[in-house]
């Protein structure tokens, strides 16, 4: 069994001024810090977003040049604390970018990746549209990544719909579950705390669901509410509507109870063949 320890989730309001998003979110993080977190969390796309997918293209980086990576990499080997960075939106050879999510480790050094696989192609109501796909190249692999405190099984945003994968990360090993967002405030307000509990509530598993809030110059709403969950499905710290960061302390001991309670992942069943009438 692993020790406890206390995690937290950053809450940003990104808009397109690289500089800008990141001095709020350092401070962030080092207030986190400060308040004794071992484990911080940033949203997806926290140093960055655009207008439109076109433009944060346009502005990605690889991950050899991206200031963000380099610069947080440096903080978490700082402050001696292990970093989730949400999302960086990574240029790709080919034209098209990775919407990646990484793990740092307390002396700063990347010890996992994951690239986004569900991409973001909706059409809401008022005209409110994204097509993530256009520029976005999904990732091809889930990823679980090994902390001192158990393993992380890592997401980002829209894979809270896809409901295998979290199974898939649980069965693999994960206790902890991570969900860097930038969810709209259309669909926060009706799905996000329905979501987020789902998964912590179906696996067993502590949920870290790092979001960003506020609303950006040219209009685009998102949700803010991060999430931290407990494997029952508690919902011990919610981020509001404002920037800022939510702290909560993880016994890893209460993933092993709620899974012995309820031992829901060793009872799956190959799915028989759906009979129409």
């Amino acid at each position: 069994m692993t020790s406890a320890f206390k995690v937290a989730c950053v809450q940003n309001c990104a808009g397109d001024d690289l500089d800008e998003n990141m001095e709020q979110a350092t401070a962030l993080t080092r207030a986190a810090a400060e308040a004794g977190a071992a484990l911080i969390c940033l949203p997806e796309h926290f140093s960055l977003l655009a207008p439109s997918e076109a433009l944060l293209l346009k502005n990605a980086f690889t991950e050899n040049e991206h200031p963000a990576l380099k610069h947080f990499r440096g903080l978490a080997g700082e402050l001696k604390v292990w970093l989730l960075l949400g999302s960086l939106a990574i240029r790709l050879p080919a034209g098209r970018m990775n919407n990646r999510s990484c793990l740092l480790n307390d002396q700063g050094d990347i010890v996992a990746r994951y690239d986004k696989l569900h991409l973001f192609d909706v059409s809401l109501k008022g005209g409110e549209s994204y097509r993530e796909s256009a520029t976005v190249q999904a990732g091809d692999r889930a990823v679980v990544a090994t902390t001192p405190w158990g393993l992380l099984g890592m997401s980002v945003c829209y894979d809270v719909r896809f409901a295998h994968l979290y199974r898939q990360l649980a069965q693999a090993g994960a206790a902890f579950l991570s969900i860097p967002a930038a969810f709209t405030r259309t669909t926060g307000e009706a799905h996000w705390h329905t979501l987020v509990r789902a998964r912590a509530i179906e696996t067993g598993s502590y949920v870290f669901a790092p979001a960003q809030c506020g609303v950006r110059r040219w209009g685009r709403a998102t949700y803010g509410h991060s999430l931290i969950v407990d494997p029952w499905g508690g919902v011990l710290a919610d981020g509001g509507d404002e920037p800022g960061f939510i702290i909560a302390d993880v016994d890893p001991s209460r993933v092993e109870e709620a899974r012995r309670m309820i031992p829901a992942l060793t009872h799956d069943r190959t799915p028989p063949p759906v009979e129409r009438r």
